[in-house]
C-alpha cells in the first residue's frame, strides 16, 4: 500500500488546524460554548504554578479565543465539566475522559516517598482518607505534617505523600483554591459527576487506544512518540496499538517532508489553505510542549529557562514563543508588572528570516490584548534583542481603549 506523503507546511497547516488555529476567534462575548470548542481543540489543559505573567493555564484559551472571562476553567472544574489528573503532567482534563485514565490510577505506585511512608506509618493512608470522608475537602497544610522548615522543592511531608498517592491512584480528586493556587483535595464521587463514574472502565488496551485516537486528533499528524507524549504514555506498550489502528482503517500512515520517522494522520484532520493565526503561546501549549516536535515541525528550538541562572539564559526568564501564520517567528520574555499596571516585554527576537516589519503590527495589537485582559494599562518594550526596536517604534502608534 502506498504511504500518502505531505509537505512539512502541509503538517503544520494540519497541526496548527487541529489545535484551533484555522478557527476565527470569537467577535463577541466568550462563554462557555467558546471554552468547550477550544478544550476540544487541546484536550487538556496543562497546569504551571508560574504567575510571573499570568498562571501558564490561561495563556492557551487566551491564544485561541483572544480576551475572556478568566474564570472560565474554575466555572467548568465548578460545573463537573474539567477534573485535575496527572496526563501531561498535572492537567485540568475533561471529566468525561475520567474511564480512560483508571488503568493509571490502578497501576502500581513507584515513588520511593510513598513506599518509605506506607512502611513507616501503615495504615496512614486510611487515617488520611477517612478524615476527607468526615470532615470534607482539605489541603495539604490542613493535616500538619510538617516538622522543621520545608527543603527542597519536592520536600514533601508524610501529609502531602499520602495525599499525592490518594490523588495518583483516583481514591481523591482536587480543584485549586484561588487564593494560593494550592490543591484541596476531596473525595472522587464527590467531585466527579454521578453519570461519569458510571462510565464502564475499559482494558488498558482498549484505553490507550482511545488515548492515542485522542492524541492523534489534537496533533492533527504526529509520530508514535508525538502522540504517546500527549498523555504522557510509553512508546513499547503503544506501538502494537499504534498498528492495530491503522490496521482498523482509523489512522492513516503518512510521511512527512524531513521526518526520519513514519507519521500519524487523523481521519478527521484539516488542511487548510492558509493559517492566520497570531498568538503568543504559553511554554506548556500542546503546540510547543513536546520541544522535539516543536523543532522537526516548524524549526524552532525552544527550551524553558526559569531554572536557569539568570546570567546563563539566553533569551530571559518566562518566554512564549510567537505564532504568526503557520510559522514560529519569534519569542517574547514577559512580565506583568502588576504595582505599575504595566505589561512588560523585557526581550524580543525574531527567528532568522523572519518579517519583522509585518508581523511587528500584529504582534503589537495582541500585546495590546492582553494587557487589556489582564487588567494593566499599558504595554512597555525593553531594548533587549533583535525585534525589541521594531516592536516600540509600532507600539507607540497604540493606546489601551
Amino acid at each position: 500500500m502506498a504511504v500518502e506523503r505531505l509537505t512539512l507546511s502541509q503538517a503544520r497547516r494540519i497541526a496548527l488546524a487541529a489545535q484551533g488555529f484555522a478557527d476565527a476567534r470569537p467577535t463577541g462575548r466568550v462563554d462557555r460554548r467558546h471554552f468547550r470548542r477550544a478544550l476540544d481543540r487541546m484536550g487538556l489543559i496543562q497546569i504551571d504554578s508560574v504567575n510571573v505573567l499570568v498562571r501558564s493555564q490561561e495563556l492557551p484559551l487566551f491564544a485561541r479565543l483572544g480576551p475572556h472571562p478568566r474564570s472560565l476553567i474554575a466555572d467548568a472544574t465548578a460545573a463537573g465539566e474539567l477534573f485535575e489528573y496527572w496526563v501531561h503532567e498535572a492537567s485540568h482534563v475533561p471529566t468525561a475522559h475520567h474511564h480512560l485514565h483508571r488503568w493509571r490510577m490502578a497501576g502500581i505506585h513507584k515513588w520511593e516517598q510513598y513506599w518509605t511512608t506506607t512502611k513507616r506509618r501503615p495504615g496512614y493512608l486510611d487515617e488520611v482518607l477517612r478524615r476527607i470522608e468526615l470532615d470534607g475537602p482539605l489541603a495539604s497544610g490542613d493535616l500538619n505534617e510538617r516538622v522543621g522548615k520545608k527543603g527542597t522543592w519536592w520536600d514533601w511531608d508524610d501529609g502531602k505523600v499520602a495525599l499525592e498517592h490518594l490523588f495518583w491512584s483516583g481514591q481523591i480528586t482536587a480543584v485549586r483554591r484561588p487564593n494560593d493556587f494550592a490543591r484541596v483535595y476531596d473525595l472522587t464521587h464527590r467531585v466527579i459527576p454521578a453519570h461519569v463514574m458510571a462510565t464502564p472502565t475499559p482494558t488498558e488496551a482498549d484505553a490507550r487506544k482511545e488515548l492515542l485516537m485522542l492524541a492523534a486528533r489534537h496533533h492533527g499528524v504526529g509520530t508514535l512518540t508525538d502522540l504517546t507524549d500527549y498523555h504522557r504514555q510509553k512508546n513499547p506498550p503503544c506501538k502494537p496499538l499504534l498498528d492495530e489502528l491503522v490496521e482498523e482503517g482509523r489512522l492513516r500512515m503518512v510521511q512527512v517532508e524531513g521526518w526520519a520517522k513514519p507519521a500519524y494522520l487523523h481521519p478527521d484532520a484539516k488542511l487548510p489553505r492558509r493559517i492566520e493565526a497570531c498568538a503568543l503561546l504559553s511554554p506548556f501549549d500542546p503546540v510547543c510542549w513536546n520541544r522535539e516536535r516543536t523543532e522537526r515541525l516548524f524549526g524552532f528550538q525552544y527550551r524553558i529557562e526559569i531554572y536557569t541562572p539568570a546570567p546563563k539564559r539566553t533569551y530571559g526568564y518566562y518566554v512564549l514563543p510567537i505564532l504568526w501564520g503557520d510559522s514560529l517567528v519569534g519569542r517574547l520574555d514577559m512580565k506583568a508588572d502588576r504595582q505599575n499596571r504595566t505589561l512588560l516585554v523585557q526581550g524580543a527576537y525574531a527567528e532568522p528570516g523572519a518579517p519583522a516589519e509585518q508581523m511587528a503590527p500584529d504582534i503589537v495589537r495582541e500585546l495590546h490584548a492582553m494587557a487589556q485582559w489582564l487588567g494593566l494599562e499599558r504595554v512597555s518594550v525593553a531594548e533587549r534583542g533583535d525585534l525589541a526596536s521594531t516592536l516600540r517604534r509600532v507600539t507607540g502608534q497604540y493606546a489601551l481603549a
